[in-house]
């Protein structure tokens, strides 16, 4: 019954994140938004929107390992899984300075929630502080692109253009509130389906937030990615997950900190957890996390970056950390132990 209840709050996410976002950028455009700002702004928002409602659901019920899971999970799968399976399908050619400006802004969101981690700091006022620094973010672009017609400003445009939606502006809002609905009950079903799931087969929540849970949360991701990769816009692509991961840990954090401040200390979250990221406790984001997340942003840049291009053999190596990643998470594959009370 739990993978049933898990199964169907996927499909409900899915489909509810697609009519949200067609729905609401078809308004937008009918009201003459541009789509620099759509692709910057509604675009973000709305593929994001079933981590977000995820994880609020997920911390209303107790469950702060899958609300937290389900964040760094999904940043890990954007990278690792999202953009491996686009480049298997076509290497991702990139621009280098269309993307300078975001991967400076995920580099330091990333590095700013390890350290939230380490120090379990997930309080209302980091909360503001990340939403602070999520709209500062959004402001800046909007206005150094609007400005200056920046390669960034072209990326972004191209990103809303991939989301077909032109219907008129009622029909667009009955598919959006629509959208909106199948997102809420979905993340309900999945949450309810994955804690049972994690109770019956013995693993921690976290462990299901960072697995099923984000993996569900990022189809989004990876259906935006994939079109953008077959219709030759890689860019764009890399764009997306890049712009993704800024949300996921600025926006959904924050408002989830603001929200319901959580703890990620096993005393506290009630959770079980592996080897503790923080010295002298036991975190439910182990090292092995961690370690995954920063890796897969070092080898995104790499790749993505420095290189100017994802090929399909790096596609290849990001789809194989995953694997080892999920090996690592379920424990098929033995971890070292690195830090005391690990």
């Amino acid at each position: 019954m739990d993978y049933l209840l898990v199964l169907g709050g996927l499909v409900l996410l899915i489909f509810g994140g697609e009519g949200l976002v067609r729905g609401s950028v078809s308004i937008a455009r009918k009201v003459n938004v541009s789509e620099l700002v759509i692709g910057l702004t509604l675009v973000g928002f709305g593929t994001s929107m079933p981590e977000l409602v995820t994880s609020l659901r997920a911390i209303e019920s107790g469950a702060v390992g899958i609300s937290i899971g389900n964040v760094i999970g999904s940043n890990i799968a954007n990278i690792l899984l999202v953009l491996g399976l686009a480049a298997l399908i076509k290497p991702i050619l990139t621009n280098p300075q269309a993307l300078k400006r975001d991967a400076a802004v995920v580099v330091v969101a990333t590095a700013a929630v390890c350290a939230l981690v380490y120090f379990d700091a997930f309080t209302r006022v980091s909360g503001f502080l990340m939403i602070g620094a999520l709209i500062a973010y959004l402001a800046y672009s909007l206005w150094a692109d609007q400005k200056g017609g920046t390669p960034a400003a072209e990326m972004h445009a191209e990103e809303s253009e991939l989301v077909a939606a032109e219907f008129g502006v009622v029909k667009g809002l009955v598919i959006a509130v629509a959208g909106l609905a199948g997102i809420i009950y979905g993340a309900s079903l999945l949450v309810d389906g994955a804690v049972g799931i994690a109770r019956a087969i013995g693993v921690s929540e976290a462990v299901i937030g960072m697995s099923i849970v984000a993996v569900g949360t990022s189809l989004p991701e990876l259906a935006t990615s994939v079109i953008a990769a077959t219709r030759g816009r890689a860019d764009v692509a890399l764009g997306n997950v890049i712009g993704s991961n800024i949300f996921n840990i600025l926006g959904i954090l924050g408002i989830t900190a603001l929200v319901h401040p959580f703890s990620v200390m096993k005393d506290h979250a009630g959770d079980v957890a592996g080897e503790a990221m923080q010295l002298g406790g036991q975190s439910i984001v182990t090292t092995t996390d961690a370690g995954a997340l920063v890796l897969s942003l070092f080898f995104l840049l790499l790749f993505g970056i420095t290189g100017k291009k994802i090929a399909r053999w790096e596609g290849g190596v990001l789809l194989a950390g995953y694997v080892l990643y999920m090996g690592l998470l379920f424990n098929i594959i033995p971890v070292p132990a690195l830090l005391p009370n690990g």
